[in-house]
């Protein structure tokens, strides 16, 4: 990872496991829908809204478990 992003991960979630979605617009949505289809999520709103990553025409997610 580039210096940039590491400087954007907060600390201040301490230990909380995460998981990032990083894909264009329409992977993040189906990969969201996707694991809530599958029940690994009871709802949508436990990931945090999709913001523009990093990387030019990708967008990310985050789900903290």
């Amino acid at each position: 990872m580039s210096t940039e992003f590491n400087e954007r991960l907060s600390d201040s979630l301490g230990h909380q496991a995460q998981i990032w979605i990083v894909g264009t617009r329409e992977q993040v949505n189906h990969i969201i829908s996707e694991m809530y289809v599958k029940e690994m999520i009871t709802d949508r709103s436990q990931f945090s809204p999709m913001i523009p990553a990093p990387a030019q025409g990708k967008f990310m997610s985050v789900l903290l478990r």
